[in-house]
């Protein structure tokens, strides 16, 4: 299959309701596949929310109880990998017959996890990415994923990969995902300074992939102030999260340009014969790669904080999640 359409969702959840939000996702995976698409990208923690200007009151030493709160409010609205909020959405996706790739905040057990996952036409939750490394703050709302979440899944149109926000500034990051081949690169991001666009046109260059970024459009009177405590501005028409979302071809051409200070879906046509086109002259993992002088080594293995001891009778499973 040679061509596809591709849609990006530029727009904000309903912060510490979930199933408000998941409603929310539902209407926009509607219109999306009324225009066509059968692939739609969401933001970077679109279910469960990104808390922008929020600092849970913490500071170096010491944490404080309303801190505590406003962190269970937001442990409260984040969801299971293999719970019914995700098999809601995934009933949607078989629905629509879409493959999704949707921003959530995972809970497992105690840890939040900002993560990625991808939902199949078949109703299927086919895989899913934990961001490696969470940027400045968000340290202290979610844990770091592992290499045992990079693995790309496969679509009709070639493998389809998520690198959330400023992952894609990892080179090594990069360079796993063009080793699989990725042709569908989603990045979810909260990122929306000017500068992203050209960071995206880069990455779908030097990938030869196609790019697809989603970031939210959020203003200050969508976040629920009695709940959460902001540093940012209280005028309600504050623009907390401006969008810019776009799709970019192999070779930087913006297929979908990017929105600011507005709802948004942004579609594209993608041409998949651009990929081997694009890479006529450059193959980053291929004959433009130097393996006699860089070579790059990635551990896909899980990280667990408990192991059964070697030769031990009884095997340390993971916690069954929420």
């Amino acid at each position: 299959m040679k061509k596809m359409t591709a849609a990006v969702v530029q727009t904000a959840p309903v912060l510490f309701d979930t199933p408000a939000t998941l409603a929310h996702a539902e209407a926009r995976m509607a219109e999306a596949a009324a225009q066509g698409a059968q692939l739609v990208v969401f933001p970077e923690a679109f279910v469960g929310g990104y808390p922008k200007g929020a600092d849970f009151h913490i500071f170096v030493g010491a944490r404080t109880p309303e801190g505590r709160r406003e962190f269970q409010k937001y442990h409260e609205a984040a969801v299971a990998l293999h719970g019914p909020e995700i098999a809601q959405l995934a009933k949607a996706a078989a629905r629509h017959r879409l493959y999704v790739c949707m921003g959530i905040i995972e809970r497992d057990g105690g840890t939040l996890y900002c993560t990625a996952v991808y939902l199949g036409p078949d109703g299927q939750l086919l895989g899913h990415h934990r961001k490696l490394m969470p940027t400045a703050l968000e340290r202290i709302l979610w844990g770091y994923g592992d290499g045992s979440t990079l693995q790309a899944v496969d679509t009709p149109w070639g493998k389809l990969g998520a690198v959330i926000c400023w992952e894609n500034y990892m080179p090594a990051m990069r360079m796993a995902m063009y080793q699989q081949r990725v042709a569908l690169y989603c990045a979810p991001t909260a990122d929306d300074r000017p500068t992203w666009v050209a960071s995206m046109q880069h990455v779908a260059m030097e990938g030869r992939c196609f790019v697809l970024s989603a970031c939210q459009h959020l203003r200050r009177s969508q976040l629920p102030m009695d709940a959460l405590h902001s540093r940012l501005p209280e005028d309600e028409d504050t623009v907390l999260m401006r969008g810019g979302s776009c799709i970019v071809s192999p070779l930087g051409k913006v297929l979908a340009a990017p929105v600011y200070d507005q709802d948004a879906l942004l579609t594209a046509e993608l041409d998949l014969s651009d990929i081997p086109q694009g890479q006529f002259d450059f193959d980053p993992v291929g004959h433009y790669a130097r393996p006699d002088v860089f070579q790059l080594a990635v551990n896909t293995a899980p990280q667990r904080a408990v192991h059964a001891a070697q030769g031990a009778s009884t095997v340390f499973a993971p916690p069954p999640q929420d």
